[in-house]
C-alpha cells in the first residue's frame, strides 16, 4: 500500500471517532445508556455514558471505507464482508447488553454467530507450524472451525474483561491493533493494514475522552467490537506468514489471553460460576499495588507494548532460535507476572480489596 493509502484511514478514522464521541455521550445520557456502579465495580461515579463503542464503530467504519476508497490493491472482499457484518452484529449485541444488560448465554450464542460469519468469509486457523523444522500441518475443516471459533470468541470476552479501568481497554486495544497492523503489512495483507489502521486511529480519537478520568465508557458495545476485530486482524496477518501460526498473535494478545486464563483457573478452584463478576483481575491487582488508577492503566500498557515487540521479533526467527527465545519469553513472564502479583488464583486480603474502590473505571465481567 502506497504512503496515502496509509495516512487516509488512520486520519479519517481519528477525527470521525472523536468529533462523535461527545454526540454519542449525549445520546447515551439522554437515552439512560449509563453505568450504574455496584458492590463489585471500580467506578464510584453513576450516570457515566456507556455506548462509546458505536464512536469507535463510527471511525472504523469511515477509515476502512477511505482505505478501500484509496487502495489500488485494497477491494472489498468476501474477508471484509465478513469482518464488516460479524462486527456489526457483536456491535448490536454491546448496544442490547449496555442497554438491558444480558446474560452470558445469550450473549456467548451472538459471538459465536458472528464468528462463524467470519469464519465462512475466510478467516481461519488451518494449520500449525513446527518451531523447530517450520512444518507445517493442515487441521481437518471441523477442527478448524471450533479452534477458530474458540480463538475469536475467546479473544472478543478477553479484552471485554480487561475494559476496568479508564483507558485500559482502549489503550491496550491500541497498542495491539498497531503490532497487528505492522505483522498484516509485513504478510503483504492491504486488507489487514487497513482495517488495522482505520481500528487503531479510532482508538486514538475515542482515547482522550476515556482516558482517566473518563467522561464516557466503551461499554461491552466498545469491548467486543475491539475483541472481535483484533481476533481476526490476528489471523488475517499471521495467515500468510510462514511461522509459528499462533506463537505469533497470541504473544501480542498475552495479556487480556493471560488474564482471561487466571480467571477461568481461579473461580474453577474457588468453585465460582465462571461469569459471575468478580475484582481479582491484573488490573485490579495492579490497582491495589500501584494505588492510582493512572499508574496501573499505564503499567498495563507497558507490559502490553514489550509482548508486543516480542510478536514482532518472532516474524524475524526461525527454528530453533524461535524455539529457545520463546522458552525464555515464558520464563521471563512468569517472572515478571509474580512480580506484580498477579499470578495468584486466591483472592486479594480484603484490605486491598477495599482499596481498590476508588474513582478509578468501569468493571466488567
Amino acid at each position: 500500500m502506497e504512503a496515502l493509502s496509509c495516512v487516509i484511514p488512520l486520519f479519517v478514522s481519528f477525527v470521525v471517532a472523536m468529533i462523535t464521541t461527545p454526540v454519542v455521550a449525549r445520546s447515551a445520557v439522554a437515552l439512560g445508556i449509563v453505568d450504574h456502579p455496584n458492590e463489585r465495580s471500580v467506578s464510584r461515579r453513576p450516570n457515566m455514558p456507556l455506548l462509546g463503542g458505536l464512536a469507535v464503530a463510527a471511525g472504523l467504519t469511515a477509515g476502512v471505507g477511505a482505505g478501500v476508497a484509496l487502495a489500488e490493491d485494497l477491494i472489498y472482499t468476501q474477508r471484509m464482508g465478513g469482518l464488516l457484518l460479524g462486527g456489526t452484529l457483536v456491535v448490536a449485541l454491546g448496544v442490547l447488553d449496555d442497554r438491558r444488560g444480558l446474560g452470558a448465554m445469550p450473549k456467548l450464542a451472538v459471538q459465536v454467530v458472528a464468528a462463524s460469519i467470519a469464519i465462512a468469509s475466510g478467516f481461519r486457523v488451518d494449520h500449525l507450524t513446527d518451531p523447530i523444522t517450520s512444518t507445517s500441518w493442515s487441521f481437518p475443516p471441523w477442527l478448524t472451525w471450533v479452534g477458530t471459533t474458540l480463538w475469536i470468541v475467546g479473544i472478543t470476552n478477553a479484552i471485554n474483561l480487561v475494559d476496568g479501568l479508564d483507558g485500559l481497554a482502549t489503550g491496550v486495544g491500541a497498542i495491539i491493533g498497531g503490532t497487528l497492523t505492522v505483522i498484516a503489512w509485513q504478510a503483504g495483507s492491504p486488507l489487514g493494514v487497513s482495517v488495522g489502521l482505520a481500528l487503531f486511529g479510532a482508538l486514538l480519537g475515542f482515547l482522550p475522552y476515556n482516558f482517566a478520568p473518563a467522561r464516557i465508557f466503551l461499554g461491552d458495545t466498545g469491548a467486543l467490537l475491539i475483541g472481535f476485530v483484533l481476533s481476526l486482524l490476528a489471523l488475517e496477518g499471521t495467515r500468510r506468514l510462514a511461522l509459528l501460526t499462533f506463537v505469533v498473535p497470541m504473544l501480542a494478545l498475552a495479556v487480556p489471553i493471560l488474564d482471561t486464563t487466571l480467571s477461568i483457573f481461579r473461580r474453577v478452584r474457588l468453585r465460582t460460576p465462571l461469569f459471575r463478576a468478580d475484582r481479582q483481575h491484573m488490573h485490579h491487582r495492579l490497582l491495589a499495588s500501584r494505588g492510582s488508577a493512572r499508574a496501573a492503566v499505564l503499567q498495563f500498557y507497558f507490559v502490553t507494548l514489550c509482548f508486543c515487540l516480542i510478536a514482532l521479533s518472532f516474524t524475524r526467527i526461525r527454528g530453533i532460535v524461535a524455539a529457545l527465545f520463546l522458552s525464555v519469553v515464558i520464563v521471563l513472564t512468569l517472572r515478571l507476572l509474580w512480580n506484580l502479583g498477579v499470578l495468584s488464583l486466591q483472592p486479594a486480603d480484603e484490605r486491598a480489596d477495599a482499596e481498590l474502590t476508588i474513582d478509578a473505571g468501569k468493571e466488567k465481567p
